[in-house]
């Protein structure tokens, strides 16, 4: 197993497994470079608790805060391709309709105490897999909705590193089927400002009005350009091709 992996494992069981040796695991992170754990979701920087925090609750648009892929005319062969994929993330989705299983093979609740319209199992191995290549047997996230005391799996995440330019994502999945989403122009707030979040008009997080550096700067916080890398959601057990692959529904119910 090559180092990098090692690191990547160690940063997931240093994140998630309270008995790891600490000094090990910080150890193990010292090797992976500062972009690799930006790329894995909700790890590596202190903005991504509060991204998260910003986004609880309430609906996104396509605004300041969120970009998209531009939808490209269609090539032969793009119909295919992403009739593929989505058929690869069918099997995954199918079999992890019990989310029980889902743990059981690694994947972890992001944020599990926070309520969330939508929540995101994440498997950190897999999201170290996505930042080198794509594989759509291994998707990043598994996405569920709170069903009474269990989990009901309506979609999957692939994931790509936020320095991934868009005929890399094309070939992952064709942008003529399929928009990817980054969260962008985030302003994480100091700490005597960080209640503000939740209040109405914030300025700060990805529902604030801050958009820019220099406004970030003026107010006392840090700015971030993107939060995350790219991703995008595929809903396998839709019939609809608009449906499985929905910008609209990726787009509202991302993390809220």
């Amino acid at each position: 197993m090559s180092k990098p992996i090692l690191s990547a494992a160690a940063i997931a069981v240093f994140a998630f497994t309270p008995l790891w040796s600490q000094q090990q695991a910080q150890s193990d992170m010292s090797k992976m470079s500062a972009s690799e754990m930006h790329d894995l979701p909700g790890m590596g920087n202190d903005g991504s608790a509060h991204a998260m925090q910003s986004m609880e609750g309430r609906h996104m648009d396509m605004g300041p805060h969120m970009k998209m892929t531009a939808l490209r005319d269609p090539k032969p062969g793009d119909q295919e391709k992403a009739d593929q994929v989505a058929a690869a993330a069918r099997k995954v989705a199918e079999k992890y309709v019990d989310y029980k299983a889902a743990l059981a093979d690694g994947y972890k609740i992001f944020m599990p105490n926070r309520p969330q319209k939508q929540y995101h199992f994440t498997n950190y191995w897999y999201g170290f897999e996505a930042s080198k290549r794509f594989n759509p047997d291994h998707p990043t996230s598994l996405l569920y909705e709170k069903q009474g005391d269990g989990y009901k799996l309506i979609g999957v995440m692939y994931t790509a590193p936020k320095n991934t330019g868009e005929e890399e994502l094309d070939s992952r999945i064709p942008l003529s089927i399929a928009q990817w989403h980054a969260h962008v122009n985030l302003c994480v707030p100091p700490d005597d400002k960080r209640s503000e979040m939740g209040g109405p008009n914030p300025q700060f997080g990805l529902r604030g009005s801050i958009t820019t550096k220099e406004a970030c700067d003026a107010a006392g916080g840090k700015f971030m350009p993107q939060i995350f890398g790219w991703m995008v959601h595929v809903y396998p057990f839709e019939q609809k091709p608009e449906d499985v692959w929905s910008v609209e529904r990726q787009a509202h119910n991302h993390v809220d």
